[in-house]
């Protein structure tokens, strides 16, 4: 699919600057900005390059202060935020911007139309900018482009500034140059195809403003550094190609090198997009963005862009929908046996670590492991082998650890079911923290983790009967969920009944959250059938929106209608009330369960969630899906701009529906891609 942008969007600095594009190469690194290139984050940049040493996203190249030399006119078509004031005002040049296979930018500056492409080349830390100008007449004076990089080179949490202990020495690579201005951090080449000069004029960049920093309450200026200028001949109908990387590329005199690699990855992209031409074909291809293999060949998951590394419920929950039901089956087995690899005691990593001291706080991470493996099962039923070598044994100890009381702050009841946590714990995925204390308490026995266990129970009996294991066959499974009715149930006359968010000896949490969601969804339904109408029915008048679930209910009297402010602000908001769009999943699972007319529910679903693939696919995260909105309209999107887990449980819900009601998402799906472009 492709977006695009015409001169009025790209002009209106205060739309274009909330519309961001992405690119990655598979191994954690990324380019990304604004829509007319004017870094708005702290996380934006050129060549952002995830590092084992030091660990963690660094911002090496930030951006390009760019313009075209005609005659004795420069004309710069870049943009930065300074106090005050946007310079230069390249975005007035801006014709039209297109994101699909790779960024397009095309300025139009007097008679001369320039085009602006790039890339990150996959399983390289190479970014390859092009230019090409046209429109050229006779009487057009000779033209070159002036390209002045301006690096950071720091952690991607943090901010730079001028400082003496920056080396600015420059050193000649092959048509271009390298520079290290920190021993910490790789060198970068940067290198032109071309007719070219590179001068070393050392110099800052000062006050350099992000306004999205700012309005999320963090410092957002920062001094930029400028090892030199490049000069590039420009010939109309002939593009010129610049370079950066952390490893220079060996090109030889009149040979094309660079073109050649451009042209091959090109030519690699538009071949795949002839299969992305559905909505779950893009949101597939959009997925694969956060899919990443580290140095030693290990397959992980980011959880989101920019700021998220791996997380180990992100990666289960997202894991089917980036793999299994994307077409790629190999990819989320090794992930499965990765992680399977590295539980400890029955439990599942909750934050990887490249050292492999992983983090082991949370108690649904080894849960949603097992629902995992179920998905892998439902889309490819002959990968029993597989589960019986890799995931049999991981399932049967996490069913041991936990219910053996050896999971800390976690132990199990009489009846079954696990109590966790403490008063002053976060241990679900409704993890927020202010001021070191849990947002949303839910010590006792959270809806979803009740469901989540039963399932893992009721998964590992079916297991060991396929596997000829009585001995690990499970009982009074029938009484539990009788229990968990009982327990969970709330009965309201006058707005419906639902059931509590918490259960703890004596006292049960009665807001309307969507967790409920999963005591329907889940391959074993803790929740018996009769009750199913009611759940979905409050869920579908309280906390369905345009763009996913709300968190809480809008009637809870700490309910927080949008994410905004600073830092204790937003984390007060991010499950109270916050939408979040990985809950559709659940939701879609609910629905065809519940409904007698599949047909007409699908109809009304489809139709309800609209905006979200029609619209918000060409805004924030251009071509990608938010972590989250705002619980009222206008439901602005937030965090992160391509979150693993709102891709893919938006494509598994796609699936579902289509397969569901074929006929009715045709339809649908023809309506709502008229409505994106």
């Amino acid at each position: 699919m492709k977006f695009r942008f015409n001169k009025p969007t790209c002009q209106n600095i205060r739309k274009s600057l909330r519309k961001e594009w992405i690119e990655t190469n598979g191994l954690g690194d990324y380019a990304s900005s604004s829509l007319i290139c004017c870094n708005t984050r702290k996380y934006h940049g050129l060549l952002v390059a995830d590092l084992e040493q030091p660990v963690g996203k660094h911002v090496l190249l930030s951006t390009l202060e760019e313009s075209l030399l005609v005659g004795d006119r420069e004309l710069f078509f870049s943009c930065r935020k300074h106090p005050g004031v946007y310079y230069p005002r390249g975005h007035e040049y801006l014709h039209e911007m297109e994101i699909g296979e790779w960024p397009i930018f095309r300025y139009r500056l007097g008679e001369v139309t320039l085009c602006r492409e790039l890339m990150l080349i996959p399983g390289r830390r190479l970014l390859i900018v092009r230019y090409e100008v046209r429109g050229a007449g006779s009487d057009t004076p000779p033209m070159s482009l002036r390209v002045k990089p301006l690096l950071a080179f720091r952690h991607a949490d943090h901010l730079t500034h001028a400082n003496p202990d920056l080396r600015p020495e420059t050193f000649s690579a092959p048509s271009g140059f390298s520079v290290r201005p920190y021993p910490a951090l790789p060198p970068l080449f940067m290198q032109a195809q071309g007719e070219a000069i590179f001068d070393a004029l050392p110099d800052w960049y000062r006050t350099v403003e992000y306004l999205v920093e700012q309005e999320r309450g963090f410092a957002y200026q920062e001094d930029l550094f400028q090892p030199g200028v490049f000069d590039i001949r420009l010939v109309p109908g002939k593009p010129v190609y610049l370079t950066a990387s952390t490893e220079a590329i060996r090109t030889a005199h009149g040979q094309d090198v660079i073109g050649a690699l451009w042209r091959q990855e090109a030519e690699r992209r538009l071949e795949k997009a002839r299969s992305t031409e559905t909505l779950e074909g893009h949101l597939a291809h959009e997925g694969e963005k956060c899919l990443t293999r580290r140095s030693g060949g290990e397959p992980a998951v980011v959880a989101g862009y920019h700021w998220f590394g791996s997380w180990g419920r992100d990666t289960l929950i997202a894991l089917p929908g980036l793999t299994f039901y994307a077409g790629r089956p190999d990819t989320g087995a090794d992930v499965l046996a990765r992680m399977g690899a590295a539980a400890r005691d029955g439990r599942i990593p909750n934050c990887f670590s490249a050292d492999g001291n992983h983090a082991y706080n949370s108690v649904d991470a080894s849960l949603w492991y097992v629902w995992a493996v179920q998905q892998m099962l439902r889309v490819l039923p002959d990968r029993k082998g597989f589960v019986r070598e890799h995931c049999w044994p991981v399932i049967k100890a996490v069913i041991d650890a936990y219910g053996g009381g050896r999971v800390p702050l976690v132990s199990r009841d009489a009846e079954g079911f696990l109590s966790v946590g403490t008063p002053e714990t976060q241990l679900t995925w409704m993890d927020a923290t202010v001021d070191g204390r849990p947002v949303t308490p839910r010590h006792g026995q959270p809806v979803e983790i009740s469901a989540l266990w039963y399932n893992a129970l009721a998964f590992a009996d079916s297991l060991a009967k396929t596997f000829g294991e009585p001995e690990w066959r499970q009982a009074g499974l029938d009484g539990m969920r009788a229990v968990f009715a009982k327990r969970h149930w709330v009965h309201d006359e006058q707005n419906g009944d639902f059931l509590a968010d918490v259960w703890r000896e004596g006292d049960v949490d009665t807001r309307v959250r969507p967790n409920q969601l999963f005591a329907i969804s889940l391959p074993y339904p803790v929740l018996e059938e009769e009750y199913y109408a009611n759940v979905l029915s409050r869920v579908r008048r309280c906390l369905l929106t345009p763009y996913g679930l709300r968190t809480l209910a809008p009637s809870a009297p700490d309910y927080r209608s949008l994410y905004e402010g600073g830092p204790a602000q937003r984390d007060g908001a991010y499950h109270q009330g916050t939408v979040w769009p990985w809950l559709l999943g659940a939701y879609g699972e609910a629905l065809l369960r519940t409904a007698w007319d599949v047909p007409g529910s699908t109809r009304e679903l489809l139709r309800t969630l609209r905006p979200l693939f029609a619209q918000h696919l060409g805004d924030a995260g251009m071509g990608s899906v938010s972590e989250i909105f705002d619980g009222d309209p206008p439901h602005l999107p937030n965090g992160c701009i391509a979150q693993a887990w709102s891709v893919a449980e938006c494509l598994r819900l796609l699936h579902l529906l289509r397969e569901a009601a074929p006929e009715v998402y045709a339809e649908w799906e023809a309506d709502a891609r008229k409505g994106g472009d």
